[in-house]
């Protein structure tokens, strides 16, 4: 049965994001020191929501983890510019074992549910583990945006987790519709196995990678998008030979595609054709799996290009207003290997959440 296994549409973020400063891969600062703003807002200052908490649940019986942040009080007609955001908010994992899916929801204190539209990113990212394509960030293991596109199981894979790892929560809320939402809360329903002793049984797990291939590289995704078309390249280098086990896209509005080449092998991984309303406004992007084929196989030094194609109806720039974002799920060949992406140390983080020399 075919699954969707990674990403459609907008699972990293909707709508524009500012960012700090675009610093370049191999900075001293960056090589010593993972900073935050790469894929998400870097350096933006918001107001502080007041009294925005997390709450974590484990039921040990159905082997899931409920994740809820909140609450927050949503005002009609305000712009992620001007709505007072969540502080960034940390999980420690539990258990040793395998987180297995995503499952993403918004709803106000009685339960009833919030439309997606006022999300307009949560990113979870591992402190203690750096991005296996980009070692200057920290790993980005999961993202929603407005469409709260769930994260399904792949069967025999999950992502490895061990006790006490700091899980970073990141989020970011806008309200454009007229109607406000006070007291909502985003709950993210995490199914997970034990790697010993577990009650629910089941052989190991082998562990996946998140593998977030950007236009921008390894520095901030977001971009300016100028009036009509337009199209935005950007190549990283595979570290460990593996295989992708699929590929989907993030995009804004206005998307058209999002194309993943293997450059050194002189082949397209995967061209996937955004869907977009009568006004532009993004709806999905596919998602295309290699599983039944093995994966498709990456080698070490392998050099991928992403391409992200824009038409911007609105005649004007719109600032920040794109990104184009390959992710997937990669398989390492030797798994070993992997462990050198665990970090030693953890840095210091002010409120924009950006690190800092020690």
């Amino acid at each position: 049965m075919k699954r969707t296994l990674i990403i459609s549409a907008a699972i990293l973020l909707k709508a524009v994001i500012a960012f700090a400063q675009d610093k370049p891969a191999d900075a001293p600062h960056e090589m010593q020191h993972m900073h935050h703003g790469g894929f998400m807002q870097g350096g933006m200052h918001h107001a502080a929501a007041k009294g925005v908490v997390l709450d974590a649940k484990v039921d040990a019986a159905a082997h899931t983890i409920t994740l809820r942040v909140g609450p927050m009080n949503l005002p009609a007609h305000t712009s992620h510019m001007k709505m007072p955001q969540p502080p960034d908010l940390i999980w420690e994992v539990p258990m040793e074992g395998w987180l297995l899916a995503y499952h993403p929801k918004l709803v106000d204190a009685s339960g009833n549910a919030v439309p997606g539209t006022v999300l307009h990113h949560v990113a979870f990212w591992n402190e203690n583990r750096a991005d296996f394509l980009c070692p200057n960030k920290e790993e980005h293991i999961f993202g929603a945006g407005s469409e709260m596109t769930d994260w399904a199981e792949i069967p025999g894979y999950g992502y490895r987790v061990r006790k006490g790892d700091k899980i970073r929560i990141e989020t970011m809320m806008h309200n454009a519709t007229a109607t406000s939402y006070d007291r909502a809360y985003l709950e993210v329903v995490i199914p997970f196995q034990e790697a010993a002793g577990d009650a629910s049984g089941g052989a190991a797990r082998k562990s996946v990678y998140p593998a977030w291939m950007d236009v921008a590289s390894c520095g901030n995704s977001g971009y300016d998008l100028p009036a009509g078309k337009s199209e935005k390249t950007g190549t990283v280098t595979v570290k460990y030979d593996g295989v992708l086990l699929g590929v989907g896209g993030h995009l804004h509005d206005y998307g058209k595609q999002i194309v993943l080449e293997d450059v050194s092998r002189k082949e397209t991984v995967a061209t996937l054709e955004a869907k977009a309303d009568a006004e532009g406004h993004l709806e999905s992007v596919p998602v295309k799996l290699f599983v039944q084929e093995g994966g498709y196989k990456f080698a070490k030094g392998d050099v991928l290009k992403i391409s992200a194609t824009y038409d911007n109806s609105t005649g004007k720039l719109l600032r920040d207003g794109a990104m184009g974002i390959a992710v997937g799920y990669f398989a390492a060949a030797d798994d070993a290997k992997m462990a050198a992406l665990r970090r030693k140390e953890k840095p210091a983080h002010d409120m924009a959440g950006m690190s800092h020399d020690q």
